[in-house]
């Protein structure tokens, strides 16, 4: 039976879903996740425990596994475990992307950098110390972008830190919450020190797209174009949804698959998943970022392949034919398909979802699913690294799955209470 070794941040949804398709394919999958090694497989699932912080022990531990049990193929879920497969491969010999890949694919900064070297359309940006990042002095830089700008983590996901600026009062204001956020206890527990800096960069305009990608020994396969239908223009950035196949005409579609080609292909990348995210405007396209692995948790839902006899492939049974050596041969399934990531409204203790059932209803609605917990304290962007959870459908026009997006996510209401602190023996409830 082959054996691919899975590198994930924690079990979760998608990892359910690699499971379900590795004994489909009667593929050994391996864990190998970020865990405390002193406890006696908490889990229950044999995996390898690691700290992506330790990167050569890490390394060191995974390598001496195979040696016991040969791996044939790699995978990685999510940006912390990017670099440690890319190494993790290096050391097996085994076809990925390359750890300095890997490695600038995550910083939004070097990828600025290797995305202005390549001759692609950058944004103007400039990159701060955390603690001497100062409003006027940056104004006042020659490299400053002008206003409006956008302010940003290097290497936080899903827009988490990510602000517009349209003045140096609100400026100022992005700073200080960015400064907060990369100074809470559970982003320096990464122990990155890429969350020492931050970057400011010129606002781009236009229309947002995302596009999942696989390269195969250097070249990028796109398997779909997202459309982001909602405008993404600030104050936060928050993705609300994702629909396929894309509406773009075929000569903007042309433009996007080439950009992120070039992007990929400046970063170094050369074979594995990726996730792509850019803007088009008048002006070409621009690349905001390339992801070394695939889209995330349950939005992978939405990219289903054709089978030759008439059944559909998940996302993850394909990628782990690819880990396995297979060419990129598959062809997205006809059916318009889409997402809604739900919004938390305001920070608060979650309680309970009403409408599930109204929603679940609506046509073309495949699926509601509502992940947060209950007592789970929520937290909107651009601090939260969550939603409340996901709306799937499927139907025949794109269209016709935002229409049924929009009106399932009208059916719902949650209750959302206060959340109440502990000040000097009272207690207080925070004002969203």
């Amino acid at each position: 039976m082959p054996r691919v070794l899975l590198l994930t941040t924690t079990t979760g949804y998608q990892t359910r879903a690699f499971g379900a398709a590795a004994e489909q394919l009667e593929v050994e999958l391996v864990f190998a996740t970020d865990r405390c090694d002193r406890l006696d497989d908490p889990w229950q699932d044999a995996a390898i425990p690691i700290r992506f912080h330790e990167e050569d022990r890490s390394v060191d531990r995974i390598v001496d596994a195979a040696r016991r049990h040969p791996i044939d193929g790699i995978l990685v879920v999510g940006d912390r475990p990017a670099v440690l497969g890319a190494r993790v491969a290096e050391a097996l010999r085994l076809p990925w992307h390359p750890p300095e890949a890997a490695a600038a694919a995550g910083n939004k900064l070097l990828s600025r950098e290797r995305f202005r070297a390549a001759g692609l359309h950058t944004p103007q940006f400039v990159e701060r110390p955390l603690d001497g990042a100062h409003s006027s002095a940056l104004i006042s830089n020659s490299s400053f972008p002008g206003f409006p700008c956008v302010v940003k983590p290097l290497s936080l996901s899903g827009s988490r830190g990510v602000m517009r600026a349209d003045d140096e009062a609100s400026l100022a204001a992005a700073i200080g919450r960015l400064h907060s956020l990369l100074s809470s206890p559970e982003v320096r527990a990464e122990h990155n020190p890429a969350h020492e800096r931050i970057l400011i960069e010129e606002f781009i305009p236009g229309r947002e797209f995302a596009v999942e990608g696989l390269m195969h020994h250097g070249t990028l396969h796109v398997l779909a174009i997202f459309d982001k239908p909602d405008p993404l223009d600030g104050p936060f950035f928050e993705e609300t949804i994702y629909r396929t196949p894309s509406t773009a005409t075929g000569g903007e579609q042309q433009a996007i698959e080439s950009a992120i080609a070039a992007a990929a292909s400046a970063l170094g990348l050369r074979h594995g998943a990726v996730h792509a995210e850019c803007r088009v405007n008048d002006a070409g396209v621009y690349v905001l970022e390339v992801a070394a692995r695939p889209i995330g948790g349950l939005c992978a839902r939405t990219v289903r392949f054709d089978r030759r006899n008439g059944s559909v492939m998940p996302l993850e049974e394909l990628l782990l034919r690819h880990a396995l050596g297979e060419a990129p041969s598959w062809r997205r399934e006809a059916t318009a398909s889409g997402v809604m990531m739900i919004p938390i409204p305001r920070r608060g203790t979650y309680r309970s979802a009403d409408g599930v059932d109204a929603a679940r209803a609506v046509p073309y609605v495949s699926s509601v699913e509502i992940t947060a917990k209950a007592d789970q304290l929520l937290l909107p962007l651009p601090e939260g690294a969550s939603y409340l959870g996901f709306i799937f459908a499927r139907a025949a026009a794109p269209a016709d799955v935002e229409t049924a997006l929009r009106t399932a996510h009208a059916q719902l209401r949650f209750r959302i209470d206060p959340e109440f602190r502990i000040v000097r023996g009272s207690a207080r409830a925070l004002q969203s």
